[in-house]
């Protein structure tokens, strides 16, 4: 269960502001619950831990053995929701390094989020002469970033294993009747796996969307909906005590007080594809109407060297958030030196995790009072039931959020603008 500590945003809020807040907590939570709010008809997440289709999650898991067995290499594909949830959990539960480390499950490789010929260029290069599989995610499978790259590793996939070699390696995630992905795959054959007509794609990452690479990585995506389940519980009650409602509650009492930016930091190099999703879950669901906090991110400690000093000393119009985890997963502890030329014998015998805590704390006490305040989101430690408690934690709050904001947190009808230019300019048919 998480748990949200606000003792570093006492200077700036005071308990009146937060309880004034409750009603419209409640409001927001009514919403949620009901699917009676704006874009209501998008909140199918809401309940997902504990109405997941168990026909569905069987045969994500066993393509995940299939693609464990068959390939050497899992070229996910798939922009926005379709691939920050699932790298964000690979990252933080395996590794930030883990196509490099050695393992029996595949690597995982991540295209069509760009247009770039330059990163296409070299993952095509990269798998040319590898066993591998595609798993490309789309709704409509008209998207520009992951069609464009679903045709080129589909051209090298048949070319590889022929077209019936090829239709065995493909998975497609889209929706569940409709669309020009979904048309392709039946025509050809591939497996396929729903995008829920209920949740948009930044909030899918317990759907099919996240589930199916993150159990090619060898990640027990039982336990992470498991952990969701929990916190969804937890996060049931309609009261103040409720930790999402006090999460969405500080930050908009810091946004109307005028704190317009929310940094989120971590102290674990292993976070910080979890800070991206995070970005775009807040930045898509708040950022309308000409209202919406700011969502960025930092990684600790390395940007305390960099970042940190306008975060300290800056324009004040910053919030902060820390993600903390009680538990380390490795004890590595400083060694002795009898010669002590680094100077670093006051650390001797201490862990990195201690080491690591202190910093933490330090930080959080010299941003507050530098004029910053921090708000701590706690955990026991990295696992995947804290993934997916953590996750679904998040989406909650950030639909609190954005309701309280008196915006639709389930839409984003400003991603359309720079498609429209885009198509006018490449000459698409239509624009």
């Amino acid at each position: 269960m998480i748990k949200t500590d606000l003792s570093g945003i006492s200077d700036f809020v005071n308990g009146s502001e937060l309880f004034s807040l409750a009603r419209e907590a409640r409001a927001a939570h009514c919403l949620l619950e009901s699917g009676k709010g704006e874009g209501g008809e998008f909140t199918g997440w809401v309940r997902l831990p504990e109405a997941y289709d168990g026909e569905e999650l069987e045969r994500i898991l066993e393509a995940a053995d299939r693609i464990k067995k068959d390939s050497d290499t899992l070229i996910v594909i798939g922009i926005g929701g379709s691939y920050l949830g699932a790298r964000a959990a690979i990252e933080l539960l395996k590794s930030p390094e883990y196509n490099l480390i050695s393992k029996d499950t595949p690597n995982i490789i991540f295209a069509g989020n760009n247009l770039s010929g330059e990163y296409l260029g070299r993952m095509l290069d990269f798998v040319r002469d590898r066993e591998f599989s595609i798993n490309v995610i789309s709704k409509s499978g008209t998207t520009t970033e992951p069609a464009v790259a679903f045709r080129l590793f589909r051209e090298l996939l048949e070319q590889k294993y022929g077209i019936g070699g090829a239709r065995r390696r493909i998975y497609a995630t889209t929706d569940r009747a409709r669309g020009a992905l979904k048309q392709l795959a039946l025509a050809e054959g591939y497996e396929t796996f729903v995008v829920p007509d209920d949740i948009g794609g930044r909030y899918s990452v317990l759907t099919a969307v996240g589930l199916l690479p993150i159990a090619s990585a060898g990640i027990d995506v039982r336990k992470m909906l498991h952990g969701a389940f929990s916190e969804m519980r937890a996060l049931s009650e309609k009261r103040m005590d409720n930790e999402a409602w006090r999460y969405a509650a500080a930050r908009q009492a810091l946004y109307r007080g005028g704190k317009k930016i929310e940094i989120l930091a971590c102290f674990e190099p292993a976070f910080r594809f979890m800070g991206e999703w995070w970005k775009q879950l807040f930045g898509e669901s708040e950022g309308k109407d000409g209202l919406g906090i700011f969502p960025a991110s930092v990684e600790y400690t390395a940007d305390l060297h960099s970042m940190g000093q306008y975060i300290q000393d800056g324009e004040r119009r910053l919030m902060e958030t820390f993600v903390s985890f009680d538990e380390s997963r490795r004890e590595i502890f400083v060694p002795s030196d009898k010669e002590n030329l680094d100077g670093l014998g006051y650390l001797a015998g201490r862990s990195l995790a201690e080491i690591n805590r202190a910093a933490l704390e330090a930080t959080k006490a010299a941003h507050i009072r530098g004029g910053v305040p921090c708000i701590e989101l706690k955990l026991g430690g990295i696992s995947e039931e804290s993934f997916g408690a953590l996750s679904y934690f998040l989406e909650f709050a950030c639909g609190l959020s954005g309701y309280m904001s008196g915006v639709n947190p389930f839409d984003q009808p400003g991603v359309e603008e720079y498609k429209r230019d885009m198509f006018r300019l490449l000459g698409k048919p239509g624009f």
